[in-house]
């Protein structure tokens, strides 16, 4: 039988988009069925396999999104959204395959369930970038959403902090906003797309706040301080407002956690 490692390394070192994401679902459908065995026989990669296209570039060196309602500045914000799916793929999957064997097999299941929804959502982001004539890789990417994920390679505690706790619960505070100037422009497919990204957000940071209270209160610590102190030490980015603090405390983020670093 084939093992559950081997499975999930084989889907980071695929490089080519599509197969990446059917890759995941199969790895996701495949535990789910018992078709892979407990086993963490391989190492996962410092990096996943990237595609050549598209060219990641540092935050400053990202070109201007230009007008939202011109095509160039639609088109920019959907292949924004795509990258990020795309990555994000890659981060739930390490999560499973890195932490999986010292965590238990309900933390891998829930990893990998995220990661199935990542890919579904870069599908769903892939084809609308596909409906407005362009595709996936046609314009520069943030080069920086994979320096979280290396950073905190050695600490789960600090994994789930950073990846689920902090960039995630971003999505849930900024995603309402765009949802609602994307319906405004009349792209009510654009808009249900994001509806059910927002809706597989909320459980996605539920998933990684469960676990990351879980390993605190199983060493005695504090979750929200031991939080505070993680992201101080790991997370180069500031936590700002404006946060959306019903999807947060929905995710068992409460105020507890952000509102003392908050800048």
């Amino acid at each position: 039988m084939p093992t559950l490692a081997g499975a999930i390394r084989a889907a980071l070192l695929t490089a080519d988009p599509r197969a990446k994401a059917m890759a995941t679902r199969d790895v996701a459908r495949r535990w789910r069925l018992g078709q892979l065995a407990w086993r963490f026989d391989v190492t996962m990669p410092d990096e996943p396999a990237r595609p050549a296209q598209p060219e990641l570039l540092p935050p400053n060196r990202m070109p201007k999104r230009g007008k939202g309602g011109s095509e160039r500045g639609r088109i920019a914000l959907w292949h924004s959204l795509a990258h990020i799916e795309f990555v994000a793929i890659d981060l739930a999957l390490d999560m499973a395959g890195r932490f999986g064997e010292a965590m238990g097999e309900e933390f891998v299941s829930d990893f990998l369930s995220v990661a199935a929804d990542e890919a579904m959502h870069f599908a769903l982001l892939a084809r609308k970038l596909e409906s407005l004539g362009s595709h996936y890789g046609a314009l520069p990417a943030h080069g920086g959403l994979w320096q979280a994920a290396d950073e905190t390679r050695d600490d789960v505690r600090a994994r789930l902090a950073i990846v689920p706790m902090v960039l995630e619960a971003r999505g849930l505070d900024v995603t309402p906003a765009t949802l609602e100037r994307v319906r405004a422009r009349g792209d009510e497919h654009g808009a249900r797309i994001l509806e059910r990204i927002l809706d597989d957000e909320i459980r996605h940071v539920a998933i990684g706040t469960k676990h990351f209270v879980a390993l605190s209160d199983a060493a005695g610590d504090s979750p929200q301080q031991c939080w505070q102190g993680l992201v101080s030490r790991h997370f180069r980015g500031a936590v700002k407002p404006p946060f959306n603090d019903s999807a947060r405390l929905a995710a068992g983020l409460s105020r507890d956690f952000y509102a003392a670093i908050a800048s």
